[in-house]
């Protein structure tokens, strides 16, 4: 069973890319992160055609995420528990032939010292809270999106330039960290511990050209997930495609 993480950077502007990466790939699962379009807006048509069912959680201009499936769905529950007031379209989980997916756009969190931080902190307070209930489930559960955290500098191209941002900063590495030592396996590290692998290249100053890239984009497995997992990969050619995003799809496998 092949699931996939993308943050797309507008759905509708990169839907032909997505749609030659899907039949390239064939995945059976994909999350997709910062939509950008509301639920009525995306373009369901063309994956349809493909065989997906979709679950969106949509939001005008910013954030949006979905995930896509050609199994049916069994359960699909939008917004991350704890955050009555939060209208940000960041999170939304489903069950896929008895695996718990969630589809996760962590907030930048730039820049550090503002409200922008403090949401992307508590964000992650609240992603910790709910990951040890669904750890809890005992059942393979997959946390995959753009995480917007360089977990080490291993994963940074240059990572002395990144010492100041949200994505880099020491509070935000440990959280992840506490995150994943809940019990999670984390996939790509776990099918390799080489640098250079990275998921996310700015469009500004050649970053793709020089390889300037990032690690962002993560795929967390519960236990029972783990026990399953067969391969991880990053489809890095992707960004070379004619108008792509700035972030690439992440793939695992599981043995079903």
């Amino acid at each position: 069973m092949r699931i996939a993480t993308w943050n797309i950077n507008s759905i509708k502007a990169r839907t032909e890319t997505a749609l030659t990466w899907f039949k390239e790939a064939d995945p059976d699962v994909v999350c997709l992160q910062e939509l950008k379009c509301e639920d009525h807006a995306f373009p369901r048509e063309g994956f349809e055609a493909l065989g997906y069912n979709l679950a969106i959680h949509g939001q005008k201009t910013y954030n949006g995420v979905a995930i896509l499936s050609k199994r049916p769905f069994d359960e699909v529950k939008p917004q991350l528990p704890g955050g009555p007031d939060d209208a940000q379209a960041r999170y939304l989980e489903a069950v896929v032939s008895g695996i718990r997916i969630a589809s996760i756009y962590l907030p930048n969190g730039n820049p550090p010292h503002t409200d922008k931080y403090a949401y992307k902190l508590a964000w992650m307070d609240r992603l910790q809270s709910h990951a040890r209930g669904l750890l809890a489930l005992e059942e393979p559960t997959i946390l995959l999106g753009d995480y917007n955290v360089i977990p080490a500098a291993i994963d940074a191209a240059q990572a002395e330039a990144w010492v100041n941002d949200a994505l880099f900063l020491p509070q935000t590495r440990r959280k992840f960290h506490t995150l994943v030592n809940l019990g999670f396996t984390e996939a790509v590290r776990a099918a390799t511990d080489r640098a250079g692998v990275y998921t996310f290249w700015d469009y500004q100053a050649g970053a793709w050209q020089k390889n300037n890239g990032i690690r962002i984009d993560h795929a967390l497995l519960s236990p029972q997930a783990a026990d399953r997992f067969v391969s991880a990969r990053v489809d890095s050619h992707v960004r070379s495609w004619e108008k792509p995003s700035d972030h690439v799809p992440v793939v695992i496998e599981l043995a079903d």
